[in-house]
């Protein structure tokens, strides 16, 4: 009996003396007071009595927001600034023996850092140098902190609230800028809508005087084939009449007409000339044969 409440007694205690560490975090083991070791992820077993094991220390990365701290510019302008410092635990040893109370400290030491800072710059300055400030104090912050096993690894200005009449004198100016900048925006439309209608009417000029060319080529086009038609007419009529004349003499070639023919023919192609419009006539030398073919022609008349 005494042996098995004694195996459970042992049991009991081994039991209570695991201790396993988590995922991402360390834990200080002391004995006898003293710092022995640093435990990490896993199964561990502690000495009952002799040795003890702080709480569990994170090792992610954390973030801790400051409340607003009042700072004094270099031309004398009191504003309210919190920040945003984002840290990690690398030693857990230094963090544990290193400093009281390391959150506290690293807000103070924020506190001093932003406005000693802040005390060497001017007001437009402060607004407009945040990345300046941010990467001013991570450096100083991180220097600091490394005894104490902590590495800072960004800090934020997260509000920059500067007295009222400073806010108010700034949102005048902002909302003077936006109406400039509405004016500026709004000549351009209006620039750019004459730009667009001047493009609009040139296009439109131009297409108008592409109609106009397409019509007159068009014209010329028809006054040319009409010319060419009546060309072609004119000629087939010509080539109708030199066809009509040569089957003429062609029948009259077969006929085999008579001498008298032939100069009666001869005489009405020289009454034809005689009745033009010529100002000079050409008799023939041969008056005789005309008297002939006057004879003649009487003669046919009287066989007729």
């Amino acid at each position: 009996m005494a042996i098995a409440i004694l195996f459970i007694i042992l049991l009991v205690l081994i039991v209570s003396n695991i201790v396993i560490v988590n995922q991402a975090s360390a834990r200080i083991v002391e004995r006898l007071g003293a710092y022995r070791a640093t435990w990490g992820v896993g199964l561990h077993i502690k000495i009952p009595f002799i040795e003890k094991v702080k709480r569990p220390i994170s090792l992610k990365e954390q973030v801790v927001d400051f409340p607003p701290q009042p700072v004094i510019t270099k031309d004398n302008v009191t504003m309210q600034i919190d920040t945003v410092v984002y840290f990690q635990i690398t030693d857990p040893k230094l963090y544990t023996y290193g400093v009281e109370y390391p959150i506290s400290a690293i807000e103070n030491l924020t506190a001093t850092t932003l406005r000693n800072i802040i005390g060497d710059l001017e007001l437009d300055q402060t607004l407009t140098s945040r990345d300046i400030i941010n990467t001013k104090m991570r450096t100083i912050l991180d220097d600091a902190t490394d005894p104490w096993g902590i590495k800072v690894n960004r800090v934020e200005l997260k509000n920059i609230i500067p007295p009222r009449e400073i806010q108010d004198a700034m949102e005048k100016q902002m909302k003077a800028e936006r109406e400039r900048r509405q004016a500026i925006l709004k000549a351009e439309g209006v620039k750019q809508s004459q730009i667009l209608e001047a493009e609009g009417e040139k296009q439109a000029r131009i297409l108008r005087a592409d109609a106009d060319k397409q019509s007159k080529i068009l014209d010329a086009e028809g006054e040319k084939q009409k010319q060419i038609l009546e060309a072609e007419g004119q000629a087939a009529a010509i080539l109708k009449t030199q066809e009509a004349v040569a089957r003429a003499i062609a029948l009259i070639n077969e006929a085999n007409p008579s001498e008298s023919v032939i100069k009666l023919k001869a005489l009405e192609a020289f009454q034809a000339v005689a009745d033009g419009q010529s100002t000079k006539l050409i008799i023939p030398s041969d008056i005789q044969g005309l008297a002939g073919l006057a004879g003649s022609l009487k003669e046919a008349i009287t066989d007729k």
